[in-house]
This record gives structure tokens, sequence and C-alpha cells, in this order.
């Protein structure tokens, strides 16, 4: 479980098919084999945790070809920098909203226009994920809680303060970009019940 609060941004530094060693600043010490850690939204599980020259910490993670196929993994090359965060742990703030790493898709950068001292990207997503973005609410997008602006069918807009252009990847995203999307978790649910037959049994699937 996660909040969309980044706390580091990482970067790849090898790719061998779906393994993947991720560079970053935390404290190798604090991280333990089978931690969960958000990379661009996805949570993912450390299996190889190590230090590294320079003070940097190394931790790798393998990749399930369906995330491979559904999310940005599949296009990660080394080099690239990527937004983490850390599991949420009993106590801590709640600074977003809650995340739980499982992408649901994918979004892209159709604008970026500058917005004051802020930018407002618009968002192209598929109807089967639009209907669960709504105005005010929250969408995490590359593991980045977001409040959403305004909608539309199939578009939605955020705007994205300096602070967090400066601590996360969005002030290197440009137009076409695809991005990771994470709907809000109680509008899934929501629209789940609002769809189940209420005379169905608990659980029961259509023949």
């Amino acid at each position: 479980m996660f909040t969309g609060i980044i706390t580091d941004v990482g970067r790849v530094a090898e790719r061998d098919g779906g393994r993947f060693t991720i560079a970053c600043r935390y404290d190798a010490s604090s991280i333990t084999i089978g931690a969960s850690i958000a990379c661009d939204g996805c949570c993912l599980t450390a299996t190889d945790i190590r230090s590294a020259p320079g003070g940097e910490t190394l931790f790798s993670v393998d990749v399930s070809n369906e995330t491979l196929a559904c999310t940005t993994l599949g296009a990660w090359k080394a080099g690239r920098r990527i937004n983490l965060e850390r599991s949420l742990t009993l106590g801590a703030e709640l600074g977003g909203h809650i995340v739980t790493g499982h992408v649901d898709g994918l979004a892209r950068i159709t604008t970026t226009v500058p917005d004051g001292n802020s930018v407002r990207f618009t968002f192209e997503v598929a109807a089967e994920l639009a209907r669960f973005v709504a105005a005010k609410g929250s969408v995490a997008l590359d593991g980045t809680s977001l409040t959403v602006n305004e909608v539309g069918p199939t578009r939605f807009g955020v705007n994205i303060i300096p602070h967090t252009q400066a601590v996360t990847t969005w002030g290197e995203r440009r137009t076409g970009d695809p991005v990771n999307i994470e709907v809000d978790l109680v509008a899934r649910y929501v629209a789940r019940l609002a769809a189940t037959d209420p005379n169905k049994a608990p659980g029961a699937l259509d023949k």
C-alpha cells in the first residue's frame, strides 16, 4: 500500500529481460528482501539489495510479462529515471491518497500548458478507465498522487506544481509520453457495487 507521495527518483541501472536493477538513494540496510517498492507506480518486490560505490543502493526486481505488456515497463532501458515510493507504514502521514501499486493501464499526455508557476497536463485514457476519473478526485500517474481538475469523455487534466516537477520525473515529461495510471480505489469499488446484481450470491460468477 502506498500514498502516491514520491520519496526518491531512481535510475534503471541494468535490464535483463524482465529483471531490472534500480539505483536509488535509499539506505540499503533499510530495505529487506521481499519489500514492496512502487516504481513509476508499479508495486514491485525487491529480490536483491546491495550497496554500490558512490553511496547508491541497488535493488533488483522481477517483472512478469503481463506487467511488461500493460505498463511503461516494457519500454524501460538502462538510464531511465523513475519515481520511487516505499510502502506505507502504520503511523506514517497519509499525504496523498490510497494507492495499491496495481497499475490499471496507460494514459498518454496530449498537451502541456504553463499555468502560472505550474504546468497543466491533459491526458487521454481508454474509455473503460476514464469513467473512474472524477473532477476534484484523485488519480495516480507514474506513482504520483494528483488531483483531477476537469474531465471529458476520455480526457482529464491535472496541474503539477513546481515542487512536484523538481522532486519527481514530471519535469521531464513531454506531450505524447505514455504514463502509468492507477484509478482511485474507492471509485473502482463503487462502480463494481453499482453494477452488481443484489440478488446474486456474493462471490458467484456468471456462467
